[in-house]
C-alpha cells in the first residue's frame, strides 16, 4: 500500500479545486447578471437606435440632422464722447447684449422686418412649406401669428392641429418701475392647420375680463404658457395655463374647458397645485390617457410633477420633486421609444440662456440631465438656445424619433412682435457631440439633438403619409 507522502498538498489541492469551482460558478452567474443588467438599460437605447436607423434613410431626414453653422458678426464698436472715451467701460459688449439692445445696428438678424415674413397666401416659390426660425410667421388673414408661450393638440376626429398661445397684440409696457415688460391679458388665441405651415385664425378662444378687477383673467393679471389636451372619457378640451398678478406674487395655475377645440373655453378657477407656487408650467397627455402638470416652484429652484385627476381639472395628492436646486422653468416635455425626455429653460427672465436635455425612464422620476442639446449655429446661439426659451415639443407618430422643437423668441422691447422658432429635434442619432452618456447603473440615454437652420422643411414623406 502506497503512502500519501505530502498529506498537506493534498488537502490543499482538494480545497483549491473545491475553490475555483466556487470561483467559475460565481463567475459565470456574474456575468450572466452582468449580461441581464445591460440588456435592461441598453434595451430603450437599441430600440431608438433601430427605429432612428430606419427614419434616417430618408435623404431629406439626413439633411435635418446636417450641421449647419451661423457667424454672425459684432458691429463696429460705437463712437463715444472723448471724455466718455476715457472712462474704463463696465464690460465688453456681447451677441446677448446685442440681441437685447433695442437700437443695436444688427438686430434686423435676431428680428427681420415685414418685408421677409413667412406668407401662406404669397406665392413662395420653391420657398412654400419653409420653416425661417425667427421671421414674422403670418396666418391666412396676412397678420402676424399670436400664440406665444404655446402647444400644439393634434385633434384625432378632425384631424387638424391646433395651435394655442398667448394672444400679446397690445403695448408692451412695465407696471412699476422694476417691473418685468408686459402686455395686458387679451386672452389665448388659436389657430388651425393641416400642414403645420398654413394657420387659420381661430380668434382668441378664452378672452380676458375687462371689467372685473377681481377676476383671474382681468387684464391686468397674467396668463402664460396655454396648453390644451383632450379628455377621450369626458369629451372635452382641458385648458392649463400659469395665472399670476402684475408683480407676480400669485403663482397659481388656471383651469379652463370646451367641447370644442375652437371653444369658447370657459374659465373654471385657479389654485396653487399641490399647495406650492407654480410658475412655468405645461401638461402632458401620456399613452395610457394619464394626463400630468409640470411645473417650475419654490421660486423656482425645482421643478415638482404630478398626475391630474381623470377629468384633467384637477391635481391628484401625487407629486414628485425633479431637478431639485437646479433653477429651471420653461418645460417642454414628451416621450420616445418608452422613454421620458425633456427640454428646460434657465431662469433669466427674458433673456435667452442655455437649454438642457432630460431623460427618465419613469414620468415622477428619477431624471437625469443630458446636457445642451442644441447642434450648430455658434458657441453663442447654442449657449443661448439659438436666442429663444422653449415651450413645447411636437411628435410625429408617423416619423419616430423625429420632433418639432417649439420656442419663442422673446422680445421685451415690444412683446408682440416676439417671434417663433420652430426647429428639428432629433432622439437617438449621432451629433457632433457624443451620440450618449453612460452612467453606471443608469440606463443609455438616446442623444437629444435640436438642430440649428436658417431655413428648413418637414419631409415629404409626412406630408404624403397624412
Amino acid at each position: 500500500m502506497s503512502r500519501n507522502l505530502f498529506p498537506f498538498a493534498s488537502r490543499f489541492s482538494t480545497g483549491s479545486s473545491s475553490c475555483s469551482m466556487s470561483i467559475v460558478v460565481l463567475s459565470v452567474v456574474g456575468c450572466l447578471l452582468m449580461l441581464h443588467l445591460y440588456s435592461l438599460v441598453s434595451q430603450p437605447y437599441i430600440q431608438n437606435k433601430e427605429i432612428h436607423a430606419g427614419m434616417s434613410s430618408h435623404p431629406l431626414l439626413l439633411k435635418l440632422e446636417a450641421v449647419e453653422e451661423e457667424n454672425i458678426k459684432m458691429p463696429r464698436q460705437r463712437r463715444h464722447s472723448p471724455r466718455s472715451a476715457k472712462r474704463k467701460p463696465r464690460h465688453t459688449t456681447t451677441l446677448i447684449d446685442e440681441f437685447l439692445d433695442e437700437s443695436s445696428p444688427i438686430r434686423h438678424i435676431f428680428f427681420p422686418d415685414m418685408k421677409t415674413a413667412i406668407d401662406p397666401n404669397k406665392d413662395a416659390g420653391n420657398d412654400s412649406l419653409y420653416y425661417y426660425p425667427g421671421k414674422i410667421w403670418l396666418d391666412t388673414e396676412g397678420n402676424p401669428i399670436q400664440a406665444h408661450g404655446g402647444g400644439v393638440l393634434f385633434d384625432e376626429r378632425s384631424r387638424t392641429y391646433y395651435w394655442y398661445g398667448e394672444y400679446k397684440d397690445g403695448p408692451t409696457y412695465h407696471a412699476h418701475k422694476r417691473g418685468a415688460a408686459r402686455v395686458d391679458i387679451m386672452g389665448v388665441g388659436c389657430y388651425s392647420s393641416k400642414d403645420l405651415w398654413t394657420w387659420k385664425n381661430e380668434g382668441i378662444v378664452l378672452a380676458a375680463e375687462g371689467k372685473n378687477e377681481t377676476h383671474d383673467l382681468h387684464k391686468l393679471n397674467v396668463l402664460e404658457r396655454p396648453k390644451v389636451i383632450y379628455n377621450d372619457k369626458t369629451g372635452e378640451y382641458v385648458m392649463w395655463m400659469h395665472i399670476d398678478n402684475a408683480n407676480y406674487t400669485k403663482a397659481s395655475v388656471g383651469v379652463a374647458v370646451s367641447d370644442s377645440p375652437t371653444g369658447p373655453f370657459y374659465y373654471l378657477y385657479s389654485k396653487r397645485p399641490h399647495g406650492f407656487d407654480s410658475r412655468d408650467m405645461t401638461i402632458f397627455k401620456d399613452d395610457d390617457g394619464v394626463a400630468y402638470i409640470i411645473y417650475s416652484s419654490e421660486d423656482n429652484s425645482d421643478l415638482h410633477i404630478g398626475p391630474l385627476t381623470e377629468d384633467y381639472l384637477d391635481v391628484t395628492s401625487v407629486m414628485k420633486r425633479i431637478l431639485v436646486g437646479k433653477h429651471r422653468e420653461a418645460p417642454a416635455l414628451f416621450k420616445h421609444g418608452g422613454i421620458y425626455y425633456m427640454i428646460t429653460s434657465g431662469c433669466t427672465g427674458w433673456a435667452p440662456n442655455k437649454a438642457l436635455a432630460h431623460a427618465a425612464k419613469s414620468i415622477l422620476g428619477p431624471w437625469n440631465t443630458l446636457g445642451n442639446p442644441c447642434i450648430g449655429g455658434n458657441e453663442v446661439v447654442r449657449f443661448t438656445t439659438f436666442f429663444s426659451q422653449s415651450t413645447y415639443v411636437l411628435p410625429f407618430p408617423r416619423l419616430p424619433g423625429l420632433f418639432i422643437f417649439m420656442a419663442d423668441r422673446w422680445n421685451p422691447a415690444n412683446l408682440r412682435d416676439s417671434r417663433y422658432v420652430w426647429l428639428p429635434l432629433t432622439v437617438g442619432g449621432t451629433a457632433n457631440q457624443r451620440p450618449l452618456e453612460y452612467n453606471f447603473g443608469s440606463p443609455l440615454w438616446s442623444r437629444v439633438a435640436i438642430y440649428w437652420h436658417k431655413r428648413w422643411m418637414l419631409p415629404d414623406i409626412w406630408r404624403k403619409k397624412k
